[in-house]
């Protein structure tokens, strides 16, 4: 592969030694029983491993009982640094981090590409932690895997659905959505907001803001394809960062949902 993207945020983010971020994430995954449907898709945070990883790690976690079954993972998040209109697709041949390269899947981004949301940005994606802070967990927690990361800039939530359904695949294909939700409010303010995005998520209300979340563009995309699929969604974390290892008087929130196929009656 002659055009890998490298990390950016190893050694600020996560550890940049592949045998202490290979430890750190089977710690924390290791956390966690599974007890939830497996999903079809994931909504994660995405701040350094301290601050958000253990509930990250409690969505990646859901995926133990079919993680030999996902060969495909489209991955969607914000832009913290460059303008993006609509949504980006990176240059690369792979994406690497300290445990190695995960390829891109050149069938995927072939099948969006003559899309009008979609376009080639490789300074979107060259030092975006959004996208690059999920790689080491999903390689610690899948087996063989190709990616097609997607930043997304200004874009409808119809855009970013458009996209999801035209990759939505079947049990092979993982949707990762890649968001932190309020920034900076006091501790029990937080608490409070971000409640209150958690539960309109579980309705399924494509209707979330920037203020709620970061991610909130991706966010509804993906809620307005969770309708149309029937999928149901489950809370697995909620907290913050003055929970797990910053002050409380500014705190960022971090929710691990999972979106599942599942039987219905009648």
């Amino acid at each position: 592969m002659s055009n890998i993207r490298p990390p950016a945020v190893a050694g600020t983010f996560y550890s940049a030694e592949a045998s202490i971020l290979s430890k750190d994430i089977r710690s924390m995954l290791g956390r966690y029983a599974e007890t939830s449907p497996p999903p079809k898709a994931l909504i994660v945070p995405h701040a350094g491993y301290m601050y958000s990883g253990p509930i990250a790690a409690r969505a990646y976690a859901s995926l133990r009982p079919i993680a030999t079954r996902i060969r495909r993972v489209i991955l969607l998040g914000p832009t913290h640094r460059v303008a993006v209109r609509g949504l980006a697709m990176p240059e690369a041949d792979a994406f690497a981090t300290p445990l190695g390269s995960v390829p891109l899947d050149s069938q995927a981004m072939s099948a969006i590409a003559a899309m009008p949301q979609v376009s080639v940005n490789a300074a979107a994606h060259a030092f975006e932690h959004a996208l690059e802070v999920q790689l080491p967990f999903l390689q610690m927690a899948l087996h063989d895997f190709t990616l097609l990361p997607l930043a997304v800039g200004d874009a409808s939530a119809e855009e970013v659905s458009g996209v999801l359904q035209k990759l939505w695949g079947g049990e092979e294909t993982l949707i990762v959505i890649s968001s932190d939700l309020s920034h900076y409010f006091p501790y029990e303010v937080a608490r409070l907001v971000d409640h209150k995005t958690v539960q309109e998520i579980l309705k399924l209300r494509a209707a979330i803001t920037h203020d709620e979340a970061c991610g909130a563009t991706p966010i509804n995309g993906l809620l307005l394809s969770a309708r149309a699929h029937h999928l149901t969604p489950h809370l697995l974390d909620l907290r913050n960062s003055g929970d797990t290892a910053g002050p409380r008087d500014g705190v960022v929130g971090y929710a691990a949902i999972s979106f599942c196929e599942e039987e219905h009656d009648g």
